[in-house]
């Protein structure tokens, strides 16, 4: 297990470091090291894993669905270190029933809290966020997927696509221009059930490190206006709001990839023989392995610091760019000195650095891509000067 000293800081309570010790536990006995080819399957059997275990309930907020009492960001971010240090698979299969449901558990009605919460968090049910589209990644309010409503239900047309869980989800939360304001103020969530008339997924993609990945049309979608999360309009916020919460905790799963790295170089520098002594007796490697941990605990300083401040209600904005921008950009130069150190092993398909260096590239991009954080963090400074 990788240095655990941080969860000493101020930032946690007791009952998260039982947590991390618990999970730490459960993700060395049940989480598979190796990949198998069929992803999807494998997915959906970690899905039913975490949830069989208790561990999916820190993902939702809702304790009438037997989830927490409330989203606990501290607690997303160490389970998703964790997992993301033991297996990057079973990290984004916690993640995405968090993200899938987190506009449910925010702004869901209590029909919809009761039908779909109790079922992701037991694991029965998989969720999805759909939210990118071809023409609309970072900036949303360029969304051209619409629903106009006749009656009591919403038509829906258009596509999305990069939807996490695509082609296994049983639900998706579809973000949709619904036309009440100009740009990012006239959007709408609908939940989309599997297998609803009009709705298909359209393509599967592939990335270099695999996970449920797609496209989805929707053609004369018809969903009923029970299925809106939120008020007409109220799309955005509902994203943003969602976005929020799981922001802070893609820096955590860099986190936990970044101290897998290091674990990785450290064996590898203290144990490789060159030149009559181990790699780890020469300067470079020292001045590099400082470098490596210096970067992994700013990170978590950043992340943990912005998961206490939301958990006590305070705004987050600037502060989880900070942590996503930090972490992820930092775990990339950690994980490619690790590969470094490796040398020609480094690179070999099934080494565990190289799964590591193709698992680090996307979470620089997804849930707002780097140069969209330092946008962020630049407009939050500003509007901080300003008042």
């Amino acid at each position: 297990m990788s240095d655990s000293q941080y969860l000493a800081w101020p930032f946690f309570e007791e009952r998260h470091r039982a947590l991390a010790r618990e999970l730490e536990a459960w993700a060395a006995a049940n989480v598979p090291h190796d990949h198998s080819a069929d992803v999807d399957t494998e997915c959906r059997t970690l899905v039913r894993s975490l949830g069989a275990a208790g561990w999916l309930k820190h993902a939702v907020g809702g304790k009438p669905y037997g989830a927490a009492d409330a989203i606990d960001t501290r607690a997303i971010c160490l389970i998703r270190e964790t997992l993301a240090r033991h297996s990057g698979l079973a990290d984004f299969a916690f993640a995405m029933q968090g993200l899938g449901s987190g506009a449910i558990s925010l702004q869901g009605t209590p029909e919809q809290k009761e039908r779909y919460l109790s079922r992701v968090v037991s694991g029965e049910a998989i969720a999805a966020f759909a939210l990118s589209e071809p023409n609309a990644g970072s900036d949303v309010a360029a969304m051209q997927c619409s629903a106009h409503v006749e009656g009591d239900v919403a038509i829906l047309n258009g596509e999305k696509t990069w939807i996490s869980n695509g082609g296994i989800a049983d639900f998706y939360v579809v973000f949709c221009r619904t036309g009440e304001a100009p740009g990012a103020r006239g959007i709408s969530a609908f939940i989309v059930d599997a297998g609803t008339p009009g709705f298909e997924i359209a393509e599967r993609i592939d990335v270099i490190a695999p996970h449920p990945l797609a496209r989805l049309r929707f053609t004369d979608c018809r969903v009923p206006l029970t299925q809106r999360v939120g008020e007409a309009g109220e799309g955005f916020k509902v994203a943003m709001r969602t976005l929020d919460v799981f922001r802070t905790s893609v820096a955590g799963a860099a986190l936990g990839f970044a101290r897998r790295a290091m674990d990785e170089a450290l064996q590898r520098a203290t144990t490789r023989k060159m030149f009559n002594q181990v790699l780890a007796d020469f300067q470079l490697t020292q001045a590099k392995l400082a470098q490596m941990a210096t970067t992994i605990d700013s990170s978590a300083l950043l992340i943990y610091r912005a998961a206490w401040q939301r958990d006590q209600g305070k705004s987050v904005t600037k502060e989880a760019a900070m942590a996503k921008l930090t972490a992820t950009e930092g775990a990339q130069q950690v994980i490619d000195a690790a590969v470094q150190m490796f040398g020609g092993q480094g690179v070999v398909s099934g080494e565990t650095v190289e799964r590591l260096y193709r698992e680090i590239r996307s979470l620089r991009i997804y849930e707002g891509a780097t140069e969209v954080q330092q946008l962020i963090i630049g407009r939050e400074l500003l509007k901080e000067m300003k008042a």
